[in-house]
């Protein structure tokens, strides 16, 4: 059974509610084993092993990060962080098969206590089809102005 374009589209949509509602452990579910979720430090990076990123975490770190902020004793996190993403219709840049890659521009509201930011972004996905059902197989998320200086972010772009 072949994956529709709008099926694709509503994976990057339901990704982001889930986010949103802080339904991390069944956002980690969408995920494949080996995949990655990078945020390069450098506009226009190519590489996250060579060069520093904000973030580069295979499943082993997302699970600790999902279990940190899932858990009652993470006291950083009393109150809880919340995010907010306004994605624009994602582009379907690559569907081959089995493999399909996404481009998804947003905005990102994280807010904690009296504290909020935003962030520019766009989101790369490389989703996979596996067993008729779209995983994610690596996520890249590009700051528009990586170059700044940021405070924490404790969530998920």
């Amino acid at each position: 059974m072949a994956i529709s374009r709008e099926e694709v589209i509503d994976f990057i949509y339901d990704e982001a509610r889930m986010l949103d509602e802080g339904r991390y452990s069944e956002w980690l579910a969408l995920w494949l084993e080996d995949g990655h979720y990078w945020m390069p430090l450098d506009y226009k990076q190519t590489d996250p092993h060579l060069v520093t990123s904000l973030l580069y975490e295979d499943m082993f770190m997302l699970r600790l990060r999902v279990e940190r902020l899932n858990g009652a004793r993470t006291f950083s996190q009393k109150p809880k962080s919340r995010c907010h993403h306004v994605i624009q219709r994602p582009f379907i840049d690559e569907m081959d098969g089995d493999r399909i890659v996404t481009n998804t521009s947003m905005h990102y509201v994280e807010t904690r206590l009296d504290e909020q930011f935003l962030l520019a972004l766009t989101a790369t996905h490389e989703l996979r089809v596996v067993d008729g059902a779209l995983r994610i197989a690596n996520k890249r998320v590009d700051i528009l102005n990586c170059d700044a200086a940021f405070g924490n972010i404790q969530l998920l772009p």
